[in-house]
């Protein structure tokens, strides 16, 4: 048995035993999209494969750099940070090829955790799709700069003058992936082995940025592949003297980092739901009402997809980065690029999300306001020929331009306290909120060289 055959937790332990592991890897998912976990003794995850685990619900209660929400209500001092209760997946198993015969699993939350718990709030608009008969394939996109540098030598760099795997502008080179092809065919290897197997690996724009689209599968089984991806990556290139950023937008100088999502839908027996031939762009009713779910809903639920103060550097225009709410049919200058094609190719492409998403969190946007489209049939605008940012768009279909106010629009929306729960609502926009106040308290190098002198 290898790790893919894991389905029950029967099948994990069997594997760890013949394996003769005295430890395991064993992580959860937060609310920035960060894998938090630990080794853990083989007893004792045998144990937690039937009566679950515990582990401190910190992790909804600080932000990436482990600072404590000021406005939390769901945990902190007030409760004295206790365990919750989580489970583990034997679906997630991988192999950690970096550690020899290390397995990898995932766990999500049970109990009142479970309703901030990323992966469980996936999983809820998993089981509306399922209630309203259909079920989601999903693919996730990423683009990446890759750096010859350290954790250690950015820091002392001060995150300035760093050096790029490769110079220049050039975008799909056959060059740079020949030369570099040790890197490339690593990374592609790693890769397969854990899982996520990559379609596509090629250099984007910018020196040293490449772009990785991983494998459509189930919605939930993608979002672990892209989890799992922007992570052990990550550990991989560290391992090898490089760092990879998956920042929104790290320079000024180059275009923004993208995440795109693809997203197509199957009915209850298993048929493309989005193709019907000979409607404008080969659009089904179901793809046309969930367009314009995701068209409506995406000013309102932008905090979950564009979700750190960073991610607002991207979404300006001629970037290859929306800026309204916009559809159009094979328009990469949309929020929304809807792709004919055969009937189970039919997707759409829900361009507005970064490199810097929450797979979880994203996903359960994307898919959740096009599910909210199909059940409430809500018709899109008029698809966008030609150039989107060279065009006047209506006010309602305007983005947020910053994180706060993504966040307050967040808090207003009704149809985000339906698909997602007040709880899980109030507490995102709690913590996006503290995001933008962290943000507020740094003095920048723009603001230094403006008005150190001169004012």
């Amino acid at each position: 048995m290898d790790s893919r055959s894991v389905k029950t937790a029967a099948d994990a332990r069997s594997l760890v035993e013949a394996r003769g592991l005295s430890h395991v890897k064993l992580g959860v998912v937060d609310l920035d999209g960060v894998i938090r976990g630990k080794y853990v003794a083989r007893d004792k995850f045998f144990d937690a494969l039937e009566q679950g685990f515990k582990f401190c619900d910190v992790i909804f209660g600080w932000d990436s750099q482990d600072q404590l929400y000021d406005k939390s209500t769901f945990t902190g001092w007030h409760t004295a940070f206790p365990d919750a209760t989580a489970r583990i997946d034997p679906a997630t198993c991988r192999e950690v090829p970096t550690e020899e015969n290390m397995l990898f699993f995932l766990g999500e939350f049970d109990g009142t955790a479970a309703e901030l718990c990323p992966r469980r709030l996936l999983r809820r608009v998993v089981d509306r799709a399922a209630a309203m008969g259909f079920a989601a394939t999903v693919a996730a996109e990423f683009e990446f700069f890759v750096f010859d540098e350290t954790p250690h030598s950015i820091r002392e760099k001060g995150y300035r003058d760093l050096k790029n795997l490769t110079p220049g502008w050039f975008g799909y080179s056959m060059l740079r992936s020949s030369v570099e092809s040790n890197f490339y065919q690593a990374l592609l290897k790693l890769c397969d082995d854990m899982d996520m197997p990559i379609e596509g690996l090629h250099t984007e724009t910018g020196p040293g940025v490449l772009e990785a689209a991983i494998k459509h599968t189930d919605a939930l089984a993608a979002a672990d592949r892209a989890v799992i991806f922007k992570t052990f990556a990550k550990v991989w290139a560290q391992r090898q003297g490089k760092m990879m950023t998956f920042m929104a937008k790290w320079s000024n100088a180059y275009p923004g980092q993208s995440g795109h999502l693809h997203l197509s839908m199957r009915d209850g027996e298993g048929k493309p739901a989005f193709h019907e031939s000979g409607r404008a762009g080969d659009m089904s009713d179901t793809m046309r009402w969930f367009v314009g779910g995701q068209q409506a809903l995406m000013p309102e639920l932008l905090a979950m997809v564009a979700s750190t103060v960073n991610s607002y550097s991207r979404l300006i225009p001629g970037f290859w980065a929306p800026t309204d709410a916009t559809w159009g049919i094979e328009n990469r200058t949309c929020a929304l690029r809807v792709i004919p094609g055969s009937p189970s190719s039919q997707r759409v492409e829900y361009r507005i999300a970064a490199a810097d998403i929450n797979p979880y969190v994203a996903i359960a946007a994307a898919l959740g306001s096009g599910l909210w489209g199909i059940e409430n049939r809500i018709e899109p605008g008029e698809p966008v020929s030609g150039n989107a940012y060279d065009m006047t768009h209506p006010a309602a279909r305007a983005l947020p331009r910053t994180l706060s106010e993504a966040a307050d629009r967040l808090i207003a929306s009704q149809a985000a306290r339906n698909l997602f729960g007040d709880i899980f609502v109030d507490h995102y926009a709690m913590t996006r909120h503290w995001e933008e106040r962290e943000f507020r308290k740094a003095i920048t190098d723009w603001e230094l060289a403006r008005y150190f002198e001169i004012i």
